[in-house]
């Protein structure tokens, strides 16, 4: 996901449910985050170059995929496709993530995004079922190659390609629960203009609806983005219900 040039301005921070004891600007969980986040992303840089794959191990394959394993799930949120891709994520998530942190304490906090990671990968594991339905169904009906308009290959390297990497689920997830939780918050988009976030966050789902569904070649996992955000919904409304404490 790709967030720029956003400065959030927090109001209304008074109030005892919201505010905590002691505001850390980078607190433990989104510290380590960033950290873990980016020496794997070198990590798959160096290792890349002596040609081991990173992201062919940790990154979320189609799960009727050989490749696919079960640890994809979570690790696929740590494996980046290039450094704009882990910038952007990064900063979104000490963006959103450390006001919500010093709201929760770290073990809500980590628990939150790894809820919003398996529920961006999960609603992206659906999407791949989908989208390749008629793939699916010629491997089954005994169909051993697949035209890819260039070349034909077998079916079962073409589902080994399939993979998702990036932690915008996890951002999707933190960016709805600021909205939820902030919403008369204002987002400054470019440094210039102010969007209050409960506006700005229905935007930005409306928009990857519909990039989603209009199939965009972009690269990008749209409906992964939107599960890390029902995740995270569901997840605030279950607090809510329950009547946490934030």
């Amino acid at each position: 996901m790709y967030i720029c040039k956003l400065i959030i301005e927090i109001r209304d921070m008074r109030n005892d449910q919201y505010s905590p004891h002691q505001f850390n600007f980078l607190p433990p969980v989104c510290k380590n985050l960033l950290i873990i986040n980016i020496l794997v992303f070198f990590t798959t840089y160096v290792l890349r170059i002596k040609g081991i794959e990173l992201t062919d191990i940790f990154g979320l394959h189609f799960f009727m995929a050989d490749s696919h394993h079960f640890w994809q799930y979570i690790t696929y949120s740590f494996m980046h496709a290039n450094f704009n891709h882990l910038f952007f994520n990064m900063f979104a998530i000490w963006m959103f993530g450390y006001t919500l942190e010093n709201i929760w304490g770290p073990k809500k906090f980590i628990f939150f995004c790894f809820t919003a990671a398996l529920g961006a990968a999960f609603v992206q594991q659906i999407t791949y079922y989908f989208m390749y339905a008629d793939i699916v169904s010629a491997m089954q009906n005994g169909v051993e190659y697949v035209n890819t308009g260039v070349q034909k290959i077998p079916i079962r390297d073409f589902l080994n390609q399939i993979n998702t990497v990036g932690a915008s689920g996890i951002v999707f997830g933190l960016l709805l629960a600021f909205g939820m939780m902030f919403p008369n918050a204002y987002i400054y988009l470019y440094f210039l203009f102010p969007i209050k976030t409960k506006w700005f966050v229905i935007g930005y789902i409306v928009l990857e609806l519909f990039n989603g569904v209009v199939g965009t070649t972009d690269g990008i996992a749209h409906f992964a983005h939107l599960g890390g955000a029902l995740a995270g919904f569901i997840l605030i409304m279950y607090w809510k219900k329950k009547k946490y404490r934030f």
